[in-house]
């Protein structure tokens, strides 16, 4: 009898959790509502402190709105899109609409609840940072604390031992640095990230509650999502990869890494070798670094100029994150393995410290021409829009490639090859590099993707046979990927 009233009290922990955040947040939104006095005097000296405690302190405050953009709608909505793609290729669907739609409620509350409440933005005397907007709720804590809070509801049951207290420890980590970042910055008081926490529980809390319904109508088994997740069954399908096979010892991982950063090295000498002679001791107008961009600068229309920034932004650091980001979504979901998503981001962080290195080393002012881009951080040998482009386009190309089967496959050939032509120009038309800067960027691809390829070997998880023949001689439907862990 007592174990069963122990469940029943286990049972209605949700519950009374849900019902005690959403009668929180409904008196606080009547006392920010009324503008009542003990409530308003307690926001506005903690606002003033904080700002006094925190202006001054640019490292500081450097960290802090870097906690903060991890709340920004551009990486929340990333983050639920991300996670919907894995979980629409191991077709769990159910869990796909749960994501979008408590998602889309977040996104919906927040404007609608700041216009009906019309509190002010905090005022301080050192402003650190400008937020858009009224005050009340913080849509940064709210967004934060529905998404994540989501992810954590939907990949709990693939966390298990030591790894699921952590994974619990770091989402409520970071929502909690989230919202405190809010209040540090200056942008909205305590009582706007209280109110966003209570109601972001309330709404997971209602979302949860229906994600049950659904399945016990389907009469599936119904267990508490704080403890168990939504649903316990699909562990299979959500958790990420299976494990290496055991030749990719640690001694193994230790001999791969070490000569990607041997090769990285030696590859970085070579870029920046090749910049320094051209800077140094090369004719300017060497394979036409001079009269090619004055050319391309004399013969501008306003629609070129517009086609150019939008190749140019597609080889922009923010884009390039967006397509590596989804890709690695994309190839964990299919493949279940590691290794390509660990070729994806080696490539890449191996591009961004060569090309950041690279420019530091070799200085080289940008072409004399009128500049369509202003105020750029680094110089102008080697691209770093070019080699980005080459790097992440050409390594999707040998990933799908090498995983997938069927004649669509070698469609993934154009844009490996039609981003970086596209992008070349459009850097060159603007007056950003010399045609040398481009041919520096293609190389270092090139020797860089032959490196890690060689290494990591990306495709040695899939096989790329022909079609698979009926009886009768013809091929049957196309597959996207082989089995997983075939050699």
């Amino acid at each position: 009898m007592s174990n069963h009233s122990e469940g029943r009290r286990q049972d209605l922990a949700p519950l009374v959790a849900v019902t005690a955040a959403a009668m929180f947040f409904t008196v606080l939104l009547v006392l920010v509502r009324l503008r009542v006095g003990p409530l308003e005097t307690v926001d506005h000296d903690s606002a003033s402190s904080i700002n006094g405690a925190v202006a001054g302190h640019p490292v500081i405050v450097a960290v802090i709105k870097a906690v903060t953009y991890l709340g920004s709608n551009g990486v929340l909505w990333t983050v639920i899109g991300v996670a919907a793609i894995v979980l629409a290729l191991r077709r769990r669907w159910r869990l796909v609409a749960y994501l979008l739609v408590t998602g889309a409620g977040a996104l919906v509350m927040d404007p609608v609840l700041k216009s009906l409440v019309g509190r002010l933005r905090p005022v301080v005397a050192h402003p650190v940072a400008h937020g858009g907007g009224n005050s009340f709720p913080s849509g940064h804590s709210l967004g934060s604390i529905v998404c994540y809070g989501a992810v954590l509801l939907v990949f709990l049951p693939a966390a298990r031992g030591r790894w699921r207290p952590a994974f619990v420890a770091v989402i409520a980590s970071l929502i909690a640095a989230i919202g405190i970042s809010r209040i540090l910055l200056g942008v909205h008081y305590l009582s706007d990230v209280l109110g966003a926490w209570a109601l972001g529980i309330t709404w997971l809390g209602i979302t949860a509650f229906a994600f049950e319904l659904s399945m016990r109508a389907a009469g599936e088994p119904v267990t508490d999502p704080v403890t168990q997740g939504l649903e316990p069954g699909a562990r299979a399908d959500l958790t990420p990869a299976q494990p290496e096979p055991a030749r990719t010892a640690l001694r193994h991982r230790g001999r791969v890494a070490a000569g990607v950063v041997i090769s990285w090295v030696l590859i970085l000498g070579i870029i920046v070798g090749i910049g320094e002679l051209i800077t140094r001791y090369a004719p300017s107008n060497l394979l036409g670094d001079r009269t090619i961009p004055q050319w391309l600068a004399a013969h501008r229309t306003a629609g070129l100029t517009s086609w150019s920034l939008v190749f140019s932004d597609l080889g922009a650091t923010e884009a390039i994150l967006l397509v590596s980001v989804v890709t690695c979504a994309v190839l964990l979901g299919v493949t279940r393995h590691w290794r390509p998503v660990i070729f994806v981001a080696v490539v890449m962080f191996g591009e961004l410290g060569a090309f950041l290195t690279a420019a530091a080393v070799v200085k080289r002012p940008r072409p004399d021409v009128t500049h369509l881009d202003h105020h750029l951080p680094t110089s102008a040998y080697p691209s770093g829009h070019e080699a980005a482009t080459c790097c992440l386009y050409v390594a999707i190309a040998i990933l799908v490639i090498g995983h997938a089967r069927g004649w669509w496959r070698w469609l993934f050939l154009i844009p490996a090859v039609a981003m970086p032509v596209l992008v070349a120009l459009s850097r060159m038309y603007r007056g950003e590099h010399h045609p040398t800067d481009i041919l520096a960027s293609m190389l270092f691809a090139a020797l860089w993707l032959t490196a890690t390829c060689r290494l990591i070997r990306p495709n040695a998880d899939g096989r790329r046979p022909d079609r698979p023949r009926t009886a009768d001689g013809r091929g049957r439907g196309v597959s996207l990927v082989s089995a997983p862990g075939v050699d």
